[in-house]
């Protein structure tokens, strides 16, 4: 090395991606063409042989159910399941792929709620759901209140990324009161969708509030950013955390 070569900029070295302490990833979107997630047959097997390479022994894909956009029921999602299983068996890769939903809470989710109709959970009744990301939903407890006295376990879907809960730490109270389930994207810690996104995770991830991480795969440009992740300063933090992937 010469004299000049100690002023250069030295490429950044970082541990690879391991998520073998996560066993289980809850959250992608993985069933191809049913949603804004896989595009394709072929893409939806190179996302999971990568899963799969970064230690993960399960994936548990959630399509979004959405009453304006994604349409999606049950047996959509069944018959999208059993289509990729086949093509994952196919291609040899080793991993488990089961499959539920990411549900819009509105007006016709909560009726769905109230009417007893069929809707896909995983694990220990678990639920997974979302809102908007700018406005405060206002039937978001109620939502809350009629899944659990249906007998579910609503998981909040990356609460990180909710401009109105960032702004307001009363409403966050409110939650963390009622005890919701918290699910953060390990996506958010490398500030791929902003800094305030990823300094609100962090921050919920201090708080002791996190009982679920997953990965909300779209696309491989999801991956290619998540493998940046071992340079958070939380990494070696949340691997050490009480999550409750590994039970699903």
């Amino acid at each position: 090395m010469g004299f000049l070569d100690l002023f250069k900029k030295q490429p950044e070295v970082y541990e690879n991606l391991d998520l073998s302490w996560l066993e289980v990833d809850m959250h992608s979107h993985l069933i191809p063409g049913i949603d804004d997630g896989s595009k394709s047959m072929e893409e939806s097997l190179h996302l999971i042989k990568r899963l799969s390479d970064y230690g993960l022994r399960k994936i548990i894909t959630t399509p979004h159910i959405m009453s304006e956009y994604y349409r999606n029921t049950p047996e959509i999602v069944n018959m999208g399941l059993e289509d990729l299983r086949r093509a994952v068996k196919k291609e040899g890769i080793s991993i488990e792929i089961e499959a539920a939903a990411e549900y819009y809470m509105d007006e016709i989710f909560l009726e769905k709620i109230k009417n007893g109709e069929e809707v896909l959970t995983f694990g220990d009744n678990y639920i997974l759901v979302e809102t908007g990301f700018i406005n405060k939903p206002q039937m978001l407890l109620e939502i809350i209140f009629q899944l659990e006295m249906a007998g579910y376990k609503p998981i909040l879907a990356h609460p990180e990324r909710y401009q109105y809960l960032i702004g307001d730490k009363g409403f966050l109270q409110d939650l963390t009161d009622r005890q919701i389930l918290f699910q953060i994207n390990l996506l958010s810690l490398t500030g791929f969708y902003s800094k305030p996104v990823k300094d609100f995770g962090e921050m919920l991830i201090e708080m002791g509030l996190v009982k679920f991480f997953g990965t909300d795969c779209h696309n491989p440009r999801y991956l290619d950013m998540m493998e940046t992740l071992p340079k958070s300063k939380l990494y070696s933090k949340i691997k050490q955390l009480d999550v409750l992937n590994s039970t699903l």
